[in-house]
């Protein structure tokens, strides 16, 4: 049998997301919910069509894609 609790440290843990992601994830979501809204206002007038995600949305997707760049060591 092999004893995993000595040797290396090669592999992260699992942690899971603490408030202080959940903050940053609201402020920055709230921050992009007008600035998605005029994005979302300009692809509708120029392409003449309602784009597939809705303003919402993706106000979502960047924070959820700039929160955990943050977070990143």
């Amino acid at each position: 049998m092999s004893d995993h609790t000595a040797g290396s440290h090669d592999h992260h843990a699992h942690r899971t997301p603490r408030a202080e992601f959940y903050v940053y994830f609201s402020l920055i979501f709230i921050v992009a919910i007008p600035l998605a809204t005029i994005a979302w206002a300009w692809t509708t007038l120029r392409d003449q069509r309602f784009p597939v995600h809705g303003p919402l949305a993706r106000a979502w997707r960047e924070a959820g894609a700039i929160t955990p760049a943050i977070f990143r060591p």
